[in-house]
């Protein structure tokens, strides 16, 4: 499924949030502000950015609200969607910005991280919703993980979360039992 570029980035971005929680290890990996600095630059955030507790705190609670839609369906996504950009009084509008083309934007200048954060993803929500393709929001299918994923392949087939390596475990775990099968079979 295709959808625009900063869609496809938000969608991305409020996974990789929402994982800096559910590493297989059990590390939070938003526990600092040198973390939230790391998350915001890696993303490409723009606007205002305090880099103190405080905003780290807000953006670790913002990160649980977005981690609330992978556990919904369509319907109350588009309810929680809805909920989130009013709470913000998000107008959207385009912009040009650095390496960027138009994309949206939907909050002041000076929005606090969180709350840009929080419409950004609400805004990539939306196309989900509008497409029908909520079903593209996934919790990884290894049995020991819980991170989440967006499938953006063109034909849904995506599985396993990037954060884990579990499609590499998977895959490796599937050819040693084939491998065992094949060697039983032969003896």
């Amino acid at each position: 499924m295709v959808f625009a570029h900063d869609t496809e980035a938000n969608l991305r971005a409020a996974a990789d949030l929402v994982n800096t929680a559910r590493r297989r290890d059990g590390r939070d990996a938003l526990t600092t502000v040198p973390d939230l600095d790391g998350f915001f630059t890696a993303w490409g955030y723009t606007g205002r950015h305090d880099r103190d507790a405080a905003e780290l705190a807000q953006v670790r609670a913002a990160r649980d609200r977005v981690s609330a839609l992978w556990d919904v369906d369509r319907d109350t996504g588009a309810q929680v969607v809805n909920a989130i950009l009013r709470e913000a009084d998000a107008v959207p509008f385009l912009v040009r910005h650095d390496h960027m083309d138009w994309h949206l934007h939907a909050t002041v200048a000076d929005a606090e991280l969180a709350t840009v954060v929080l419409v950004e993803t609400a805004m990539a929500a939306a196309d989900l919703v509008r497409s029908d393709a909520w079903d593209r929001l996934r919790t990884c299918a290894a049995d020991d993980c819980a991170a989440v994923l967006v499938d953006l392949s063109r034909n849904g087939s995506r599985r396993f979360c990037d954060v884990n390596g579990c499609g590499n475990r998977a895959h490796v775990a599937a050819y040693r039992a084939r491998r065992a099968r094949a060697t039983a079979g032969s003896a």
